[in-house]
């Protein structure tokens, strides 16, 4: 049995044992993940295939690593022009061992999921509520600005100085 999973961006043709290679996701390694994007699965019976994903379809994992990959070097250059930019970037990544195919293990992975997305909403009414008391304090400053620009129009210009000429011997 094999699947095709989407996670970071990319898409991973999987069996049960396999070891991938895949962008960073959160976990410790020992710990078990499970990817609900799954596109298509396929078995001795036949292929499935989902529009886009198939719903119930969850493959697990076990996280072996979290490491980073080889380095990148990045090198600019503009010739003729004495331009030379070198750069390097090494890429986070997770070591996953795929243990499990199949629709058992959606129902688990859910309600943590929908649990950890409650905890930031109640945390972003509370920020806004503190942005909401320096807005009422804006226009008092907005009068204070127009009171100084009043003042500065009634200024009057400055006199023109004449330029004085000294004798050279």
């Amino acid at each position: 049995m094999f699947a095709v999973i989407k996670t970071g961006a990319k898409q991973y043709k999987v069996a049960v044992g396999d070891v991938i290679k895949v962008e960073k996701l959160e976990g410790e390694a020992g710990s078990t993940v499970s990817l609900d994007n799954v596109l298509m699965v396929g078995d001795d019976k036949g292929v499935k295939v989902g529009t886009p994903a198939i719903a119930g379809t969850v493959v697990t994992a076990e996280i072996l690593e979290q490491a980073r990959a080889g380095k990148i070097i990045v090198f600019k250059k503009k010739r003729r022009q004495n331009y030379r930019r070198k750069a390097g970037h090494r890429q986070e990544q997770t070591v996953l061992r795929i243990t499990d195919i199949g629709s058992g293990a959606a129902k688990k992975a859910a309600p943590k999921a929908a649990a950890k997305k409650e905890e930031p909403k109640a945390d972003v009414k509370k920020t806004a509520e503190k942005k909401e008391a320096p807005k009422k304090a804006a226009p008092k400053k907005a009068a204070e600005k127009k009171e100084a620009s009043k003042k500065a129009a009634a200024k009057k210009p400055a006199a023109k100085k004449t330029a004085t000429k000294t004798k050279e011997k």
